[in-house]
């Protein structure tokens, strides 16, 4: 397989190596940072690296603020690692734009298949296809979305969860069908993880944000009025 680049960020050096140890046997390159700012580092000066796995307590600076440095300039698909379980962490880990949430002790095969899971979605965009909804355009192969003409930055799990509402215009969908489908395994959070991205993307989306449609006790609907 071609050269994929994985960032494993915690400052434990024993975890570290169990991650990478997993990460390598599937013939993933392993790049790891001991503190937030080392992270941030390593990710600018390597321009291709395509998933940072993210410890969030951490010396000179923690997770959460080497998640909002690196998403001031890039949309990299980002796991967040917790020996924490409250969540109110969860929910301000997905505001941050934080892909999947994972609290220790964990498995590191679960890990893997996280991973792996991430990492085929963001290259399975190989069709070259675009959706149009309205005034919304979503290019699947490059990962973007146009609003009215213009450039909208949405992170990984946005940009899957407007995907989903695209292929299923109309369709009255709950919140427990959008985890299981957008998050694409048994995903034990609160449903109030929905509200969190879809409050994010109706912001990004503006005008069109409106399309998402709240069925109040359910979940929502994604429709354009003609």
């Amino acid at each position: 397989m071609s050269e994929i680049k994985i960032l494993v960020v915690d400052d434990e050096s024993r975890m570290r190596k169990l991650v990478k140890d997993f990460l390598v046997r599937k013939d993933y390159t392993v790049l790891e940072a001991a503190n937030g700012e080392e992270a941030v580092d390593i990710f600018v000066e390597n321009k291709d690296i395509a998933l940072i796995i993210l410890d969030v307590m951490m010396p000179k600076m923690d997770g959460w603020q080497a998640c909002k440095e690196i998403r001031g300039f890039s949309q990299v698909p980002i796991i967040m690692l917790t020996a924490k379980s409250d969540e109110r962490d969860e929910l301000l880990g997905f505001e941050l734009g934080v892909d999947e949430y994972i609290s220790k002790p964990f498995s590191p095969k679960i890990l893997v298949a996280r991973v792996e899971a991430i990492l085929r979605r963001t290259s399975s965009a190989a069709q070259e296809e675009k959706l149009v909804a309205g005034d919304i355009e979503l290019d699947i192969s490059a990962h973007t979305v146009k609003v009215k003409g213009e450039n909208v930055e949405l992170s990984f799990k946005e940009f899957e969860l407007l995907n989903y509402f695209f292929v299923n215009q109309g369709v009255a969908l709950s919140r427990e069908k959008i985890l299981n489908n957008v998050w694409n395994y048994d995903y034990f959070g609160d449903a109030r993880t929905i509200d969190t991205h879809v409050k994010k993307l109706r912001s990004k989306l503006g005008e069109c944000g409106d399309y998402i449609k709240t069925i109040w006790g359910m979940g929502y609907k994604f429709e354009v009025e003609s």
